[in-house]
């Protein structure tokens, strides 16, 4: 694997994005060609002219503009202008904290493995009490329903996780990610690969630092955008729900109209009492373990994910529809003639 494409999707990351450019570029395969494209969605805060300074002593640095703005159109965009002789593509996120060697533990783990994909574990972290109380509670069952890529520690195949690294030929079968998706679209492609032949391994060895939403109106339409997409996933690849996903918005269903029906019925508000009472439980268990009062709002912030995720699953089933997705419609995006040429 000589050619590598590393793709930072980008939209006013100034703050951030110079180290995390320094750090991706840092213990490079030494028999790879590597090509590191920022591909920006209308920054206004500067962050294209710092990456244009950072790339006139750095050859292997391009930044580029994304019209479409979102992070799928991005990677496509990406793979359509600088993809042509690439064997691995590498999707970063700006607002990742990423290990040394990152790059080049990807591609190690990729031949060692000899997976189409690597995807990594997430560990969350903090600056502010909301951004530490969702990343301690994202680290539990209760804010992750035990899915692997957060926080998980133990490495194998999967079928979804944090898209980090993909064998070119397996993104580009797949048809690369679906465009009409601005959240879930990893998850979606990962049905297209799996449905294709692809496998997925999750590699427990290379984490990610990930910095949460700060506040928990931020947090709340994030995870209302999460919801929709995953309804929409679901209409598209049927088989692809898993128990703990159905279980939330099942949850917001049951407790609306437990507390509907109380009028009549008031031995029903136990339902929701309870999850009130986990929650609190869960704040306490956290403020306890952490030994900071920043761990009383993880109960609340569980509280916004569960209702913000449902809420858009629920509102995405109802009012929007998907047909059904066959590998026969596995068209590449790169067909597309409006897409502009490298």
């Amino acid at each position: 694997m000589h050619n590598i494409l590393v793709v930072i999707p980008t939209l006013n990351e100034a703050r951030g994005i110079q180290p995390v450019i320094t750090r991706l570029l840092e213990d490079l395969p030494t028999e790879a060609s590597v090509r590191l494209v920022v591909m920006d969605g209308g920054s206004t805060d500067g962050t294209v002219a710092l990456v244009e300074k950072m790339a006139a002593s750095e050859p292997r640095l391009q930044v580029r503009p994304n019209p479409k703005r979102i992070q799928s159109a991005a990677v496509n965009l990406a793979v359509r202008q600088f993809g042509q002789d690439a064997q691995v593509l590498i999707r970063c996120d700006a607002h990742a904290v990423y290990p040394r060697g990152y790059v080049r533990s990807l591609v190690e783990s990729l031949q060692r493995t000899g997976a189409d994909a690597v995807v990594v574990p997430m560990d969350s972290t903090g600056d502010n009490c909301v951004q530490r109380a969702v990343a301690w509670v994202s680290d539990t069952p209760l804010g992750s329903g035990g899915s692997a890529h957060r926080g998980g520690r133990k490495s194998g195949f999967i079928d979804h996780g944090h898209h980090a690294a993909f064998r070119m030929a397996s993104f580009t079968r797949a048809g690369g990610y679906d465009e009409s998706f601005s959240h879930n679209e990893d998850a979606e492609l990962d049905c297209r690969q799996r449905a294709l032949g692809s496998r997925i391994y999750l590699d427990a060895e290379i984490r990610l630092g990930y910095h949460p939403r700060d506040t928990l109106r931020g947090l709340w339409r994030q995870y209302f955008g999460y919801g929709k997409g995953r309804a929409r996933t679901v209409r598209r690849h049927p088989g692809s729900l898993r128990p703990r996903q159905l279980a939330v918005p099942v949850h917001l269903l049951l407790s609306v109209l437990c507390i509907v029906l109380a009028v009549w019925l008031p031995w029903l508000l136990v339902w929701p009492a309870l999850y009130v009472a986990a929650l609190i439980g869960a704040s306490l268990m956290i403020a306890l373990r952490r030994g900071s009062v920043c761990g009383l709002l993880a109960g609340p912030a569980a509280g916004v994910m569960h209702a913000a995720w449902a809420s858009g699953f629920v509102w995405s089933f109802v009012f929007l529809r998907e047909k059904q997705w066959t590998p026969s419609a596995a068209s590449p995006f790169w067909q597309d003639s409006s897409l502009p040429q490298g």
